[in-house]
């Protein structure tokens, strides 16, 4: 660790410390231990200030997300807020698509408010948490200015052509997402204000819809509205209030969810950030009102993108649709693939079928998102976030210009990074889950255990978990063993366990003693994905790492290796072409017999054997030059 890092880390150790956030108890009526229904959930989450990060790459991405998120100026973030409540403002507009003249301006604020909670939660930060509280007030401000309740930095004309069936963005896209943010500042930061806020913004959609019928109703739901549902669904838990509840039901998409009730795939032609928000809000329907029908639709929905509509870096979607029926991919395959926005919502819907059913194969799933759909978007350098993670090969990861950008992706990678510890730890009553495997503590304060998880993966296969306890404890320890490891090996304080099935948990019930070790060596090894349409075309992953060939940089440019300021309503563009990669010529379907590790470079590999000598490394390492994920392997028959 340099000196900078252990001057960074220890100095969020302190933060951790004495950091004024709410306590977690007061979020336990987000996610609560029995639905209203009686169906026993199977595991928790840990609420987000239980977990510390240690010093790796995870640690290392939420602080490169923390210096941009406080190099964000508020008043440049609140400026079009108080043009709209007729408020000064000497503040310089924001551009991209929080320029004034973009119709989703104001969505990133809420994403801002959402991830200024979400860090400090993660990381006990109070000067984080002190400017999300910041910019929510100068929101309530301008909530009082208008007087009814309504809050946006867009006048209220767009809700009346959305009404009146007229061309108008997503403006519900927008409110939810301001919504979603005074909801996480309210809850996590402890700010009672946000609250109210809130409540008032709700109240106003409540009159919005009460007039308008089904029919008219389903015409509005045409039109992108984010994750409506589930904030409302979070609001009623929350608040204890079913008013809320009987307006959560009304942003529920019949058109989507019915096919999905009765186990259809009609996913085609469908915009996939516009559904998985409402897919999420199915789900924390589900859990709020103990409908199981809205439980059959999220359950279907998952299993139905996870297993035939997703990539070898679980992520999906395709210039932002699914265009094709369910297990056609290889014409699927572009620059515009894979949008960020998608990744973030996918993991959110994976953690509620997780903790109904706490099985092991959504633990893979997330884990591969995880490392390949996430960690790899957000740029080292300036914390700027990726739109499409292009999965044609060629092509290199678009990243935006700062303050010109504001893209939907901008602002759910803003919230993925600052709470990059949500799902390595589970539990219920009789111990804990440990799904992914970063650096990281677990404090359970109301079992008096902390875990200590001590690894250097995926560079190294091995990791530890060290108890403390101030009393002898009894609990199962649970580690998933992944799907791709070879085999596991695993010792408890020196002594050789059993072997365990790949796929499944390593379960050890046991009164644990502080100074208590389980020690876990996880072998990887190389493994093909190819696309389900067209098996010739193949991805190569080396136990849950999406490996990319690297291509170099040529043609580009600093006036392309970035997009340039992106207008109103456009997406990142590319503004010269892909390469074309050439096939490879084997004569075996094992990736060992054409790759082969480079020595003393740590999840490195090249060719060999080939026309073009190739080095692969993961997928989330390469920034600011072109790469291949697919290739089309040939097999030579002799």
């Amino acid at each position: 660790m340099t000196q900078l890092e252990r001057r960074n880390f220890l100095s969020l150790t302190a933060l951790a410390a004495t950091a004024p956030l709410l306590p977690r108890a007061a979020l336990a009526a987000l996610t609560p231990a029995t639905s209203p229904d009686g169906a026993r959930r199977k595991a928790r989450p840990f609420d987000l200030a239980a977990v510390r990060l240690r010093p790796g790459a995870a640690w290392d991405a939420l602080d490169t997300n923390r210096r941009y998120l406080m190099g964000l100026d508020p008043d440049r973030l609140l400026h079009m807020f108080r043009v709209t409540a007729g408020l000064p403002s000497n503040a310089a507009p924001l551009g991209g698509w929080e320029a004034p003249a973009n119709e989703l301006r104001g969505h990133f604020t809420g994403h801002y408010l959402s991830a200024c909670a979400l860090l400090a939660a993660q990381s006990g930060d109070a000067s984080v948490r002190a400017r999300g509280i910041q910019v929510a007030t100068g929101l309530a401000r301008c909530q009082e200015a208008i007087g009814t309740g309504y809050l946006s930095a867009f006048p209220l004309d767009l809700f009346d052509r959305l009404r009146a069936g007229q061309p108008a963005w997503a403006p519900f896209y927008t409110y939810h997402k301001l919504m979603a943010g005074l909801f996480d500042t309210a809850t996590l930061s402890g700010d009672r204000r946000s609250l109210a806020t809130l409540e008032r913004m709700a109240a106003w959609v409540e009159r919005w819809v009460q007039p308008l019928d089904d029919q008219q109703m389903a015409r509005v739901l045409e039109r992108e509205y984010g994750g409506m549902n589930e904030v409302l669904y979070n609001l009623a838990a929350y608040s204890g209030d079913a008013r809320w509840r009987r307006v959560a039901e009304r942003f529920n998409r019949e058109r989507v969810f019915a096919p999905l009730a009765q186990g259809r795939d009609q996913l085609q032609g469908l915009h996939v950030n516009t559904t998985i928000p409402q897919i999420i809000g199915a789900a924390r329907g589900y859990e709020v009102a103990g409908d199981p029908r809205l439980h059959d639709v999220a359950d279907f929905f998952w299993h139905t993108v996870t297993e035939r509509r997703c990539y070898c870096t679980g992520g999906t979607s395709n210039g932002e649709s699914w265009n094709t029926p369910p297990g056609i991919l290889a014409r699927e395959l572009s620059g515009y693939t894979e949008e960020s926005c998608v990744t973030y919502n996918m993991q959110k819907l994976t953690r509620h079928l997780y903790s109904w059913t706490a099985d092991p194969r959504l633990g893979d799933y997330y884990e591969r998102t995880f490392y390949n759909g996430i960690l790899g978007v957000q740029h080292p350098i300036d914390g700027d976030k990726l739109y499409y993670l292009p999965l044609a090969g060629g092509y290199w990861k678009l990243f935006g210009t700062p303050l010109e950008d504001f893209w939907c992706c901008t602002g759910s990678m803003a919230e993925s990074f600052a709470k990059l510890g949500d799902s390595i730890y589970f539990h219920d009553e009789r111990g804990v889950y440990v799904n992914l495997f970063v650096p990281s503590e677990l404090d359970w304060a109301e079992r008096g255990v902390r875990l200590a998880l001590d690894t250097r993966f995926p560079e190294e296969e091995t990791l530890t978990l060290r108890v403390h306890a101030a009393q002898p404890t009894r609990l199962a320890l649970r580690i998933r063993v992944p799907h791709w490891t070879a085999g596991a090996e695993a010792e408890l304080n020196g002594r050789p366990l059993a072997t365990v099935q790949p796929g499944s948990y390593l379960t050890l019930e046991r009164t644990w003693r502080a100074g208590d070790r389980v020690a876990l060596r996880l072998p990887m090894r190389l493994h093909l994905a190819p696309i389900p349409d067209d098996p010739a075309v193949q991805a190569v992953m080396y136990g849950p790492l999406v490996l990319a060939a690297r291509l170099g940089t040529a043609g580009l440019t600093p006036g392309n290796l970035r997009a340039p300021p992106t207008r109103p309503r456009r997406i990142p563009e590319y503004t010269t072409e892909a390469v074309a990669v050439a096939p490879l010529e084997v004569r075996a379907a094992e990736p060992e017999s054409w790759l082969e590790p480079v020595p003393g470079r740590a999840l490195e590999f090249r060719t060999r054997g080939q026309n073009q000598d190739l080095t692969l490394v993961p997928l989330n390492r390469i920034f600011d030059e072109r790469y291949a994920v697919y290739f089309r392997v040939n097999q030579i028959v002799t």
